[in-house]
């Protein structure tokens, strides 16, 4: 035997590779083999199914809202169906791939819900934003969940021209700018917006109540804002601080100089991307921050080499602080653009002064606030319209009272008021707001309100002379301040509300818990009256007023 033949295996096994010895033959065979992979493949669908389905989204949050007008739009059999087989998460539509649908609906976040109208095609929703029901639009897919996909938009292929004029647009950033659901959908006419409003107040106390019909009451229409552009009071543009590779000192010399770099954009974020993109005015927001637009950003791009990190601006409209107030002479008022955080605005609503710091909250559309505090006052008082009936509410509660809004707008039909709020800053500015509108401090107090044990602080207001107002964040009350105000059980409680679907929630939720009150004890709440406020035109925003009453 030569060399050569002798050392031939070794070198047959080299050329697999060090170490590497040959494969042993599979004692299976080839349908085992199969059945073994589809195993692999179905234990692999189960779990990422089991991870899916993982994701329920938070109760009333905008996701959840979606999902309940989804399954609305297909059909609750359809949906149970496809949970029951498995192909809840199967999309028709690959990823990025550019599809053309029809629009069958608006979801109460704004959004178009569109479907494919090709024969045999799955149940399956596409949610594409700036179109109307009746447009076919081109979009393209970004992302596959339960039962539809998020797309962004491309190009509306045929308009619904009996709910869209594009003669209404008024915004250069069309179909760009993420700030507004309607402000790209101007053509949609104003009284088409607040119809789709009410419409989603509807829904909410549908989805989220848990209420019989014949226990919600008709839901009047939606008052409308008296500006439906120019009366945003508040902005906040904002932009990124400079990448990382950037020579600062050439940064420098080149901003000094005027010249605006290529990477800056000061602005908003483009509609369903964490990317900012340059403006140069915001159609919705007030002349008076417009007019200040230019020279705040000149100031950024002069010292965006100092900027270690992205910053948010404030722009907030007030009057001129530098100036007496005086309630009864508007003469004397000048708009100014305030732009320091700490500094305080002051502004008119109806009647009244009000003054907070420029970053805590308070409503920023000052036009329709006087038709907003009227409506929950009069609503209040039409209930007792007797001035002399003795079971006519004298005290009155605001809580999350913050500067005092509705605790000073509605005093003038009480005899005693008080204000909860949590915040410290917020109480200070409240009662400098009852001095201001030279409201007598025996009249009217300001109380800190521990979360917990919030209406300890009013235990000497009588509940039956009482009536309520709730004003909370959009996540709504929680069950400690629910079960506090049944325990309390103010006479009326009148709840304003951010947010329509945590509202419908609340409310549900003190209506069943005195459901089965003995009628005639005063001990049980019913629903008098719902409506809609639309405080952000061109948005899908909707603010919303409940009047509960115990009977």
């Amino acid at each position: 035997m030569s060399l050569s033949e002798a050392t031939e295996p070794a070198t047959k096994l080299s050329e697999k590779g060090p170490g590497k010895r040959p494969r042993p033959p599979s004692p299976l065979s080839k349908e085992e083999k199969q059945a073994k992979r589809a195993k692999a493949v179905a234990r692999a669908t189960a779990k990422r199914l089991k991870k899916q389905r993982g994701h329920i989204p938070e109760a009333c949050s905008p996701e959840d809202v979606r999902w309940k007008d989804i399954v609305n739009l297909l059909g609750q059999e359809v949906v149970d169906n496809a949970i029951e087989n498995g192909s809840e998460f199967d999309s028709p539509f690959l990823f990025k791939s550019e599809v053309e649908l029809e629009v069958k609906s608006v979801s109460s976040n704004g959004e178009g819900l569109a479907q494919s109208d090709e024969e045999g095609s799955k149940a399956w929703v596409v949610v594409v934003p700036f179109c109307l029901p009746g447009d076919r639009v081109k979009c393209r897919v970004f992302k596959n969940d339960r039962m539809h996909s998020l797309a962004d938009f491309i190009q509306i292929i045929r308009p619904n021209p009996e709910l869209r004029d594009d003669k209404r647009v008024k915004c250069k950033y069309f179909s760009k700018c993420g700030g507004c659901q309607y402000q790209a959908s101007t053509m949609l006419s104003y009284e088409m917006q607040l119809d789709f409003k009410r419409n989603v107040v509807v829904k909410a106390y549908k989805n989220y109540s848990d209420l019989p019909d014949s226990t919600i009451p008709e839901i009047q229409p939606t008052i409308g804002s008296p500006l439906q552009y120019g009366y945003r009071t508040k902005i906040t543009p904002h932009f990124q601080a400079p990448p990382p590779k950037v020579d600062r000192t050439a940064l420098q010399a080149q901003v000094e100089s005027g010249e605006k770099p290529d990477w800056l954009q000061i602005g908003f974020n483009i509609q369903g991307q964490n990317k900012v993109f340059d403006i140069e005015e915001c159609p919705i927001a007030t002349p008076v921050l417009n007019h200040a637009l230019p020279e705040i950003f000149q100031n950024v791009v002069k010292t965006i080499h100092t900027y270690k990190r992205g910053a948010t601006l404030l722009l907030r409209e007030s009057l001129d602080t530098s100036v007496d107030p005086d309630p009864n002479d508007t003469s004397k008022d000048k708009q100014v653009c305030i732009t320091n955080n700490h500094a305080s605005v002051r502004e008119r609503v109806g009647d009244f002064l009000f003054e907070y710091v420029a970053s805590s909250f308070f409503q920023n559309n000052n036009a329709i606030l006087p038709s907003l505090t009227s409506y929950v006052r009069e609503s209040i008082v039409s209930l007792y319209p007797d001035p002399n009936d003795p079971s006519r509410p004298t005290h009155l509660i605001d809580t999350y009272c913050g500067s005092g809004l509705f605790a000073i707008t509605l005093s003038p039909d009480f005899s005693t008021v008080a204000g909860i709020e949590i915040s410290a800053d917020s109480i200070l500015y409240a009662k400098h707001n009852a001095k201001l509108n030279n409201i007598a401090p025996e009249k009217m107090s300001f109380r800190k309100g521990d979360a917990a044990e919030i209406f300890k602080t009013v235990s000497d207001f009588p509940p039956d002379k009482t009536v309520m107002v709730i004003d909370p964040p959009r996540k709504g009350c929680d069950d400690p301040f629910i079960k506090q105000l049944l325990e309390f059980r103010p006479k009326v409680v009148a709840y304003v509300s951010c947010n329509v679907h945590t509202q419908a929630r609340d409310v549900g939720n003190i209506l069943r818990a005195t459901r089965d009150a003995v009628e005639g004890e005063g001990k049980k709440y019913v629903l008098e009256s719902l409506r809609g406020f639309d405080l952000f035109p061109q948005t899908a925003h909707v603010e919303s007023v409940a009047i509960l009453r115990l009977v």
